[in-house]
This record gives C-alpha cells, structure tokens and sequence, in this order.
C-alpha cells in the first residue's frame, strides 16, 4: 500500500487530474490547500520580505491530492495519469509528486475513502 502526494502548483489541473484519477479507479482522495515556505515567510516575517520580488507572479496557494492505493499497477497508472494529464510535472512549476510506503492503515481502506 502506498500514499500518493501530489502538491500541485497550477490548480488549474486540479478538477482535471481528480477526474482521470477516478477514471482509472483510484477509490478516492483527499484535497488540501497549503502555501509555501518562502511564499509564508514573504508575507509573515518582515526580514524575508525581499523573497517578494523572487515570487512575483506565482501563485501563493497551492493544492495538495492525497491518495492511498493499495494496488502498484493503480499506483503506476496513476503516477503516469497525473503526469500526461498537467502535460508533464517536469514542464514549467507543476509540482511535485511523490509515494511513500504505508505500512498501517486504521479506519476504512482506501477503496472507501472519499466516500
């Protein structure tokens, strides 16, 4: 089992990559929005404001897609789903996606959440 971590930065994609995660039967997932470090401290600690002008015209937010697949073949196309669906994460700022191993899983299995 693993959990699937996509923070992805143009949230233009995001109904996209949601809708082809379900097509290819990834049971469900869960959306966060979360703000960078140097995006918080720009805006939070006077002493970073100069990180300012090296975040002129990126978005402050981002969207983090949490998933937890049992599969590794639905791991697999999911990987390969999300990076053909954003037209490649390599191209331009399009996030960063990564799995980590799940060794426990308390409560409902990952074919109910989202549910």
């Amino acid at each position: 089992m693993w959990a699937l971590v996509y923070i992805l930065n143009e949230d233009r994609y995001l109904t996209e990559v949601l809708e082809a995660l379900l097509e290819i039967g990834v049971p469900g997932a869960s959306i966060l929005d979360s703000v960078g470090m140097l995006q918080f401290l720009s805006q939070e600690i006077p002493i970073f404001a100069g990180f300012r002008s090296i975040l002129k015209g990126s978005k402050p937010y981002n969207k983090i897609i949490l998933s937890v697949i049992r599969d590794q073949e639905l791991l697999q196309q999911a990987l390969a789903t999300i990076d053909l669906t954003v037209g490649g994460i390599e191209n331009g700022k399009r996030g960063i996606l990564f799995t980590l191993p799940v060794e426990h899983l308390i409560g409902p299995g990952p074919e109910t959440l989202g549910d």
